[in-house]
């Protein structure tokens, strides 16, 4: 449990009067334990009591409320007077409530930072330093991370395991979108000035959650328009034993657990993130109510910002007060409120505009001239006589065979624009790849270290075209 990996103390210089020299100062020393460059976690005992003295002297820190541990002798609590004070007692302080231990190693004193209370720290500064995120990334981790899996379950399949976390990592984000939203309505609720309601929503809302994750949740270009196609390799590989028992001989392998404990845990993970890419639309549509009673109440309180008069409450009164004294038969009432004024001419509200249908527009067809259309059907042709596939570049081959298994490159014959083409592709037919491949598995291409002029049109390295053993002499394909 949580009392059993962490110090009784730990969060004790936390809670006290001195919190704020004690988190200053912490996160001083996350910069020192955290460096990436830090080999050895072991750090000389000196270089630790100078990182909190430069904190000390970096941040001004001049008062000090009395400890338990402050004690001097007769009992009184001395007041520190130097920077080198501070260190002390900052210091010996860290080190009795479990933030800092110390191990002496021949005649030097190292500290280092147990690994439980290291975690504690990391999360509390990312706390500090919260900021927003977009999961967009995020999102497509899970996508590249599954695929991984599934195309090598036997070597990659662990990556499995971190989609489920990234996935469970987003929805807990969420979650804290939606509470960050109840949030700040409970603070426009308790606060009266109106300019404070409209700071707040602007500073808050928009920059912190509707730009950054709301907008970006609901544009086409949203993280999520990958789901369906996630949902669809989950699924079917659900119903894939072959990949589920390869997963499963993974996990117990790399995990070291047993083949129950291991297909709970694959079918543990895929379900996980089946539920959560399947449950966001509605989760969406909450954080979405959520926003619209949010930006009604900043809305309302924008409209009626402005139409309050000083005075206007002891003017009521008065009024109220004289209406009283009268009797129904001497009060004349309006017909209508829309003849007269209530306290205002522009207290009553007007009429809304009649809404003007949209005029008729006939549509028309677009008739395209024939030149076009022809001008189209010629480059249609010319494109289709330029490119080469494997069809074509056969056909050339056994043409210029006619029957026979080998032909030198003088003994080609050039008559077309097709052929010329067809004959600077036959050269590299080994590098064409894919468009090319079952053609040259039927025929070698042997050089010759001389040059050879072909048709009097191509000046090229001698070679010998030959089919291979085992390749009957085919048809020519037809050319199309």
């Amino acid at each position: 449990m949580l009392f059993n990996k962490l110090p009784d103390d730990l969060f004790t210089p936390l809670s006290g009067q001195n919190r704020q020299i004690y988190q200053v100062v912490l996160i001083e020393l996350a910069d020192l334990f955290f460096d990436e460059d830090l080999i050895d976690p072991f750090i000389p005992k000196d270089l630790v009591r100078s990182t909190i003295e430069e904190a000390v002297i970096k941040h001004g820190i001049r008062s000090w409320s009395p400890e338990s541990d402050d004690e001097g002798e007769g009992g009184e609590t001395p007041v520190p007077r130097s920077s080198a004070e501070y260190t002390n007692r900052i210091y010996r302080r860290l080190v009795k409530t479990g933030w800092l231990d110390e191990e002496q190693q021949i005649y030097r004193t190292y500290v280092l930072m147990a690994p439980s209370v290291s975690y504690v720290l990391r999360t509390l500064i990312d706390v500090a330093t919260f900021q927003k995120k977009s999961y967009g990334g995020a999102v497509l981790n899970v996508l590249s991370s599954v695929e991984a899996a599934i195309k090598d379950p036997a070597g990659r399949g662990l990556t499995l395991q971190e989609a489920a976390r990234t996935a469970a990592d987003f929805s807990a984000h969420l979650t804290d979108m939606l509470l960050g939203l109840r949030e700040l309505k409970q603070g426009f609720a308790a606060t009266s000035n109106a300019q404070d309601i409209v700071r707040g929503f602007f500073d808050h809302f928009v920059e912190a959650i509707l730009v950054s994750d709301y907008k970006t949740l609901k544009t086409h270009n949203n993280p999520f328009r990958f789901r369906r196609q996630l949902l669809g390799l989950l699924k079917e590989l659900q119903f894939d034993p072959v990949r589920l028992g390869q997963l499963i001989d993974h996990y117990q392998e790399v995990l070291e657990l047993g083949n129950a404990e291991a297909e709970v845990l694959v079918n543990k993970h895929i379900t996980r993130i089946i539920r959560i890419f399947e449950s966001v639309d509605e989760r969406l549509q909450a954080i979405d109510d959520f926003r619209f009673r949010l930006e009604k109440r900043v809305a309302d309180t924008v409209r009626y910002m402005d139409k309050t008069t000083p005075g206007m409450s002891a003017r009521l009164s008065r009024l109220i007060t004289q209406l009283a004294k009268k009797d129904d038969a001497e009060m004349p009432l309006p017909d209508t409120l829309e003849e007269y004024g209530f306290l205002s001419p522009r207290s009553v509200r007007s009429a809304p505009r009649r809404r003007t249908p949209p005029s008729l527009k006939i549509i028309q067809q677009r008739i395209i001239d024939p030149e076009v259309l022809l001008l189209r059907q010629r480059f249609k042709e010319y494109k289709e006589r330029r490119q080469i596939t494997g069809a074509k570049l056969e056909a050339f081959i056994e043409r210029q065979l006619d029957g026979q298994d080998a032909l030198h490159a003088q003994q080609f014959s050039i008559n077309t624009i097709e052929d010329y083409i067809a004959f600077s592709y036959l050269r590299h037919m080994p590098s064409l790849g894919k468009k090319a491949k079952a053609v040259a598995a039927k025929y070698e291409l042997r050089f010759e270290d001389r040059y050879v002029n072909v048709a009097d049109m191509v000046k090229c390295r001698a070679f010998t075209l030959e089919r291979k053993k085992g390749q009957a002499n085919a048809p020519s394909p037809t050319e199309h």
